[in-house]
């Protein structure tokens, strides 16, 4: 018992392979059962707690050991130690310390440095990969190139100076000014001529039209007709000095998302031809756009490629290289960014056609003047029924007119027409431009004096209401 409370309480064991576990329970013993862990027999003078004997490099943490006596233990059982003294005993326990932290510095070093190499490899098979697309000749032709489809199309993109004669009260004398400028898509040669497409309000009220060419020249341009309500124009060039045409696509078929481009000479013609990069961000917006032929309800794309003053008349393109949409007008407002707007090609042509044709768009035509009920007096609406709360009053009536022939009279309030409700002036107009035709009948539903009725009206003809 002596000889027990002498020896050391940790005793040491000799220093341990590689991979040896730190922590490890030893085989379970019959007659001296320890409090922590199971032993296995010892001696009398056998040590109350001790290591157990190195095991080979590659052996597991955990691992089983050889089956013993009566009972095979779970974990790796150690081997009685010999008696040693106390300075031995620590002597082994700094021994083991340092070894066993080399063996755990050597493992870390050997796994990092492992998984480097394998990350460096996959960076450096990466890098030949990218290395592989950015080293793609520029000048190659590829099928949806953004850079092919913006110089072939650019060819067919000018810029429009709208020019007009001005007096000098100085001089007392007149000149040619030039009081704006825009962009303009060559769509169409037929015989000696080169139709451009262009917006309304860049060339109205033009006494001269110029238009710069691709190759920087400047000629002489004749408007074919224009119509203010859907700000388009058609001007004609000489067909020899077009260098290309550029194809319509189909609007109908975008949807949010869709890439497209614009092209147009922002800012004037110093910046011609310049090329900006967006989304469709919506289709068929309904725009309300005021127009020297009155208040007019646009359908549009929209867009977040940057339109700026002088884009108007270009071409909005998909990447099939072809128009989709005239770029028409922009939102400028202080904290408002990416919201440009464009006609849809397929609203756009009808009208061009129409222009090229005629010079004009025949529309039908009521012949009367109209004012929305909220820009009324209120003593003006007295006898109104509660319940009509929108509608547009007639205002004047032209005495040759459809109007005047189907009985309409001033103050008449119209409510409707054939099926459609009229909140506005401008549902008035654009049902009557859409829907209805030169010559067709129609059912107008108005409010005289309180009272309602409903007058059939047989449209005529103008090319401006």
């Amino acid at each position: 018992m002596k000889e027990f409370e002498q020896q050391s309480r940790y005793d040491e064991s000799e220093p341990v392979n590689e991979q040896e576990s730190r922590y490890h329970e030893p085989e379970p013993v019959k007659e001296q059962q320890s409090k922590y862990h199971e032993s296995v027999a010892v001696k009398e003078q056998g040590s109350r707690y001790h290591e157990s004997k190195s095991v080979n490099e590659q052996e597991s943490r955990y691992h089983e050991p050889k089956p013993a006596n009566d009972q095979q233990p779970r974990y790796p059982v150690s081997e009685p130690v010999k008696k040693s003294n106390k300075f031995k005993s620590i002597l082994s326990t700094v021994m083991a310390g340092v070894v066993g932290s080399a063996i755990t510095l050597a493992a870390v070093n050997f796994t990092e440095t492992d998984a480097g190499q394998k990350e460096q490899a996959q960076t450096e098979t990466a890098a030949e990969s990218s290395s592989n697309i950015v080293t793609t000749p520029t000048s190659a032709k590829s099928s949806g190139s953004i850079a092919d489809i913006i110089e072939d199309s650019s060819k067919s993109i000018v810029g429009i100076t709208n020019i007009q004669q001005q007096s000098n009260p100085f001089s007392r004398s007149q000149g040619n000014v030039e009081t704006g400028s825009g962009s303009g898509v060559i769509f169409k040669k037929e015989g000696n001529n080169a139709f451009i497409v262009t917006n309304n309000h860049v060339i109205e009220g033009a006494s001269k039209v110029e238009v710069s060419l691709y190759n920087g020249e400047k000629v002489d341009a004749q408007v074919v007709g224009a119509d203010a309500l859907t700000d388009l124009a058609v001007i004609k060039i000489e067909a020899a000095k077009a260098a290309d045409v550029i194809e319509f696509g189909d609007s109908s078929a975008l949807r949010p998302g869709d890439q497209v481009l614009a092209i147009g000479n922002p800012l004037g013609l110093d910046l011609s031809r310049t090329v900006t990069q967006g989304i469709v961000s919506a289709v068929d917006r309904s725009i309300s756009v005021p127009t020297s032929a009155g208040e007019w309800e646009m359908n549009v794309i929209q867009t977040d490629a940057a339109i700026n003053p002088g884009n108007s008349g270009g071409a909005l393109i998909n990447t099939d290289g072809k128009v989709i949409g005239i770029n028409s007008l922009k939102i400028s407002q202080n904290g408002v960014e990416g919201l440009g707007f464009a006609i849809p090609s397929q609203e756009a042509l009808p009208i061009v056609n129409q222009l090229i044709e005629t010079g004009k768009v025949e529309r039908p035509y009521l012949g009367v003047s109209l004012a929305d009920l909220e820009q009324i007096p209120e003593m003006y609406l007295k006898n109104l029924p509660d319940n009509v709360d929108s509608g547009t009053m007639v205002t004047s009536v032209d005495p040759n007119s459809a109007a005047a022939k189907a009985g309409l009279q001033e103050q008449d309030i119209i409510v409707g027409i054939n099926d459609a409700q009229v909140k506005s002036a401008s549902d008035l107009r654009r049902y009557m431009y859409t829907k209805l035709n030169k010559g067709d009948s129609a059912q107008v539903k108005i409010y005289r004096d309180g009272k309602q009725q409903t007058l059939k009206v047989v449209l005529s003809a103008s090319s401006v209401e």
